[in-house]
């Protein structure tokens, strides 16, 4: 076990235990009655449950019912993200993983802040004191909200949907890395395990992203952040052509 951990660059090495120290505590506290993942994943700006720390907490954080979340998100740290640290440095690599996981973050909220914003404006036109809403919400009363007309059940609904939802996980940073992986090796032959036939990174990377971008526009009720995917993706890209342009003596 140590010995692996040895092989791994820092950076890389750090952001794996810090995943993994997090979904342990996690499920213990959950196992408690606590839900970490309400503290520390990301929930929209104009929630009332936004916090300025879970820009950066929620990347740290994944689904406690799919344990293939943080499997899959992990081993991708392993393959990609010790593979662009020891091309570039831990520097840069640091840098490189905070600002895609910035820019899912920026591409998540870009929509459900405005939906959040019209679902107060509504609530605020029936005649609903969102303070005392949010107070409610925050406090999980959320049954003893008066509701003053049978069709206002639905827009409570949405409103308390909104502001709880939140996101969480590893995969907007690594989106960025895989498309920055994509872009400064297209031509590498990654192996698929099913079925177990190479590929070309631009072919698999390129057709995981267009997955996602097409899945953010049809939207899926399937609980996944497609939209943070395709944010990270858009960074780690423009981060790499950037480099490429600015620093073409070091960069590769």
């Amino acid at each position: 076990m140590f010995s692996f951990l040895n092989n791994i660059p820092q950076v890389t090495k750090n952001l794996l235990l810090l995943n993994v120290m997090l979904y342990i505590v996690s499920l213990f506290l959950a196992s408690n009655g606590l839900d970490l993942g309400q503290y520390l994943g990301a929930h929209y700006f104009n929630s009332a449950l936004f916090q300025p720390y879970q820009i950066i907490t929620h990347m740290f954080m994944h689904s406690l019912t799919d344990f293939f979340h943080i499997l899959f998100n992990m081993l991708l740290l392993v393959m990609f993200g010790a593979h662009l640290e020891r091309l570039w440095g831990p520097k840069r690599f640091f840098i490189f993983y905070f600002a895609s996981g910035l820019g899912a973050f920026l591409l998540y909220n870009s929509i459900g802040v405005w939906e959040l914003m019209e679902l107060k404006k509504s609530l605020i036109s029936m005649g609903y004191d969102l303070d005392v809403l949010n107070h409610k919400i925050t406090n999980n009363y959320l049954e003893d909200i008066e509701v003053k007309m049978p069709y206002h059940r639905e827009a409570l609904q949405q409103y308390y949907n909104y502001t709880v939802s939140n996101m969480v996980g590893a995969s907007g940073a690594l989106f960025g890395v895989l498309a920055g992986f994509g872009v400064l090796f297209p031509n590498t032959q990654l192996m698929l395990l099913f079925p177990p036939i190479p590929i070309k990174a631009k072919y698999l990377i390129g057709a995981y992203l267009f997955f996602e971008i097409y899945s953010s526009i049809s939207g899926p009720q399937d609980n996944i952040a497609h939209l943070a995917h395709v944010g990270g993706a858009l960074v780690g890209i423009a981060l790499v052509l950037y480099w490429r342009k600015t620093d073409r003596q070091n960069f590769y």
